[in-house]
């Protein structure tokens, strides 16, 4: 059961530091953004490369920290019965939903767009934009790495999951645990 926790840490740890390094893009999202701006409004000037920027970056930024935002819980979730719920019901909520959705998703995702990424290596593939930036095939391989981060971190909650429906929860890493709510029953069976 240790090594899982250790596994869990390990896969949390990753997708924390990317996430937190990724998001940084934010700030430069804005910084060309607000450049590009200034240059058409208030220098009749624009730059395709620059305008490309902004856009490449935000689309680097959102695929890069998918795992991040899943650790801290903060994709969409109807939880209606979730939030209420037992230590064990989320659990097994979070081992289903991993198991037969977010890493079938992955696998898909994966599948159509591997050879869509390595068509794009092979010619270099660049803007379609008449000076716009070259270096698109790097961009679509964050695709690769988004369907990564994500699976990576599905397989940690599905593996917090069994730390928990196997009695274990005080193994679970601090940042992967379960927030308790007020008035929410913590470890009662369900």
């Amino acid at each position: 059961m240790r090594l899982i926790a250790i596994i869990v840490d390990i896969i949390s740890l990753i997708n924390l530091w990317v996430g937190r390094i990724f998001s940084w893009l934010s700030l430069a999202i804005v910084v060309v953004c607000f450049t590009v701006v200034v240059q058409r409004y208030l220098f009749a000037t624009s730059y395709v490369w620059m305008q490309d920027l902004y856009i490449w970056l935000n689309g680097a930024m959102f695929t890069a920290v998918a795992g991040f935002a899943l650790l801290r819980d903060d994709h969409v979730r109807v939880d209606i019965y979730y939030r209420p719920a037992t230590l064990r019901r989320k659990a097994l909520v979070d081992l289903f939903g991993v198991i037969f959705f977010l890493l079938p998703f992955t696998a898909v995702v994966y599948a159509y767009s591997m050879p869509f990424v390595q068509r794009a290596w092979t010619y270099h593939e660049a803007s379609a934009n008449v000076g716009g930036m070259p270096g698109l095939f790097i961009l679509k391989s964050f695709i690769i790495g988004f369907v990564t981060l994500l699976a990576i971190q599905g397989i940690a909650m599905a593996l917090r999951s069994v730390l928990v429906l196997a009695g274990r929860p005080e193994l679970v890493p601090i940042r992967m645990r379960y927030p308790i709510q007020p008035g929410a029953p913590t470890g009662a069976v369900s």
